[in-house]
């Protein structure tokens, strides 16, 4: 039965309704000594407590898109069929542009959460090494015969930790949201991608690549890159991508942007954090030199030291304490042609929460618009 799925929170409250009515039906009529007496009711109000939670856990998980599998709920689940050292610039040596096309099967999206439609598809990377689902959206305008032969800005979306690649269609609608602004002309058409994040059972891969365990830089800006563009009519060149993100999301978005800005224009990042550390299941925090080389901060400086300040823009959201400081430290180091847009957000605005960043959905992907082109 699936951890998502309607069956499974239909169960719960099933049994959570079966478990309030037990104590009132059986309560006096348990027969035997006191010892079980006893016992028996102990259990009653033991699995009364146990349905409780399981409804609130689903509850919660549902509405926020935590856990999208038991194996990613229970740590089993690894999408990580290889990890062989890919070097700095996280392609071993292979040039994508010999890459042969990688046409894949979509189908619509298994969840009716995230809105009609959201189609999916199962990818292998072959660069990366890890197998992963990856969800897509395409702007009202991309099935328009005016805009056959137009190709459109791409951005990946990126959720926080533990999250599901659902996340942003399911928890912050964003398709639901920008589908009528797009259609009005309010805010510039664009292809939304939501790949696996979630990759490693028990742990934060931080969107790093460290050999011999998981690829997951090269996953997001390798293999989840080309194969939409051996898929659909989006925009090849830096100009055309983006990343957004929140929370631990919002760390790999600025860190990904800042070191590939041959691959990508823009980046947000809401409520973030400049240091992995952070996050105390992130491996890259945990690895004193992965900890230096991942943080914003210091791919910023290390450009800015070579001369070579990144043309990439950023957009960082966040309350204080929670966000906004990392946003500053970025701003106060960026050099032209790097820009940094640093909003603070009320600390009463609902604190760490999909609510707060649901919100931002329209004004992030306004400013997007004007840093995108196909």
């Amino acid at each position: 039965m699936s951890l998502t799925g309607t069956p499974f929170f239909l169960t719960s409250v099933t049994l959570l309704i079966v478990a309030f009515v037990l104590p009132l039906a059986l309560w006096g009529r348990i027969a035997g000594p006191p010892l079980a007496r006893g016992l028996g009711r102990l259990l009653m109000l033991l699995f009364a407590q146990v349905t409780a939670l399981t409804v609130v856990f689903v509850l919660v998980n549902n509405a926020n898109n935590l856990y999208d599998t038991w194996g990613d709920l229970l740590g089993t689940g690894s999408h990580v069929e290889a990890a062989r050292d890919l070097g700095p610039d996280g392609m071993g040596g292979q040039q994508i542009k010999n890459e042969p096309k990688q046409l894949q099967q979509f189908r619509p999206a298994d969840d009716p959460r995230v809105g009609p439609g959201v189609q999916m598809t199962e990818l292998k990377g072959r660069i990366s090494g890890v197998l992963g689902e990856v969800y897509v959206w395409l702007p009202p305008q991309y099935n328009d015969p005016a805009y056959r032969n137009k190709k459109f800005p791409v951005v990946e979306l990126l959720p926080g930790y533990p999250g599901s690649a659902k996340s942003w269609l399911g928890s912050l609608h964003v398709a639901e949201q920008l589908q009528p602004l797009m259609q009005r002309g309010q805010v510039k058409p664009a292809i939304l991608v939501a790949p696996r994040t979630n990759i490693l059972p028990g742990a934060d891969t931080g969107c790093v690549n460290i050999p011999g365990k998981v690829n997951a830089d090269s996953w997001l800006t390798v293999d989840v890159r080309k194969m939409i563009l051996d898929n659909f009519r989006a925009g090849n060149k830096a100009d055309s991508w983006a990343l957004a993100g929140y929370s631990a999301g919002a760390h790999c978005a600025a860190k990904l942007a800042l070191a590939h800005p041959d691959r990508y224009r823009a980046a947000v990042a809401m409520s973030g954090y400049n240091d992995p550390a952070l996050e105390r299941d992130s491996l890259a925090g945990k690895d004193p030199k992965l900890r230096v080389e991942s943080n914003p901060m210091h791919i910023l400086q290390s450009a800015n030291a070579a001369g070579k300040p990144p043309r990439t823009a950023l957009y960082v959201s966040g309350a204080a304490g929670d966000g906004y400081q990392a946003g500053i430290g970025l701003r106060q180091l960026a050099k032209y042609p790097t820009t940094v847009d640093v909003q603070q957000i009320s600390s009463g605005a609902g604190g760490h929460t999909t609510v707060v960043w649901r919100h931002q959905v329209p004004q992030i992907f306004h400013w997007l618009g004007m840093k995108l082109r196909a």
